[in-house]
């Protein structure tokens, strides 16, 4: 009897393919860095019991249907999953889990990472620098926001908005959240404020956003909301790209109704919108909020570890149906 094959779409860190050869299954890796293309997974899914993606493959009843009725499982790398048709999978009785909690401090570092390269202007004074145009310090050079005693506003305070209002301690942040559940943690460790999102908007100092992708939160973000806070503040986004209106916020820095925007999620990833990429007063990361070396190889183990379970008919450690 041949082994039960698991097609994973990308190179991932070492322990998923260890993992998975160790407790017998057939690999088929896609063995390259950029996603296989949807005509290249739908030729390649059929006959798969698991399957591990990334946010960039659109798991739907197309691809259900031509993996078959062998496709037993759904390993999203990532602790987001709207890239998955979660109820597709159900009714084809394909279990779906994804790799929560471990990138919550990985995601936090770089949300700050972004904060303090926008409020400072690092990565334009860089760029002054190495043009061989910077002719010395002057009083009024790229003069920025300064974090102690300006407001942080989390716009979501879920694992990563919590780990990212308890980081602003050290910098002295009066701390606004804007979320469905009242987030203790917060409120008792840094003194933060639950506000309604139209009424923390104006306050904010630093618009962080950490909600996932739904209907409800698509352009959450949006001109009218831009248009409601500071033309001093920033915005920051290390949750999912279509959170913002994105053509709206472009609009909005060049007209400098804001002072500045830090980015790793993108609306349309990875292409940008017009006119993004030329705005000096954008910071723009490749999607790296998981990206530190121990966090990736968590979320191999893990994506393995819930393959593992459910091909061996057991409860998947992280489902999400």
């Amino acid at each position: 009897m041949s082994a039960e094959k698991v097609l994973i779409t990308r190179r991932v860190p070492p322990p998923a393919v260890e993992l998975l050869r160790e407790a017998g299954f057939a690999i088929d890796l896609c063995d390259q860095d950029d996603p296989p293309g949807r005509e290249t997974l739908l030729a390649r899914v059929p006959g798969a019991a698991g399957l591990v993606t990334m946010l960039s493959e659109r798991v739907d009843g197309e691809l259900l249907k031509a993996a078959g009725p062998s496709l037993r499982v759904v390993a999203n790398f990532a602790v987001g999953y709207d890239n998955i048709d979660v109820a597709a999978c159900t009714a084809a009785k394909v279990r779906v889990t994804n790799t929560p909690g471990v990138l919550t401090d990985a995601t936090a570092d770089l949300a700050w990472a972004l904060i303090l390269a926008a409020a400072r202007r690092v990565v334009e004074g860089d760029r002054l620098v190495r043009s061989g145009q910077w002719t010395g310090w002057a009083p009024l050079q790229l003069l920025g926001l300064q974090l102690t005693g300006a407001t942080l506003g989390l716009v979501g305070a879920g694992r990563i908005g919590t780990a990212v209002g308890l980081r602003s301690m050290g910098f002295g942040m009066r701390v606004l959240y804007s979320d469905d559940q009242v987030n203790r943690e917060l409120e008792q460790r840094v003194g933060a404020q639950r506000l309604p999102l139209d009424q923390l908007i104006p306050a904010a100092d630093v618009l962080s956003l950490h909600v996932p992708l739904t209907p409800q939160t698509r352009h959450l973000i949006n001109a009218a909301r831009l248009a409601r806070m500071k033309a001093t503040a920033i915005l920051i986004n290390t949750a999912r790209g279509p959170v913002i209106d994105e053509a709206a916020l472009v609009e909005a820095l060049r007209q400098r109704r804001i002072a500045a925007a830090g980015f790793d999620v993108y609306e349309h990833e990875p292409r940008l919108t017009p006119g993004l990429a030329e705005l000096p007063n954008a910071v723009l990361l490749p999607h790296l909020g998981s990206a530190a070396t121990a966090t990736r190889q968590k979320m191999s183990q893990m994506v393995a570890e819930n393959v593992i379970a459910v091909l061996s008919g057991r409860e998947p450690p992280n489902p999400v149906n």
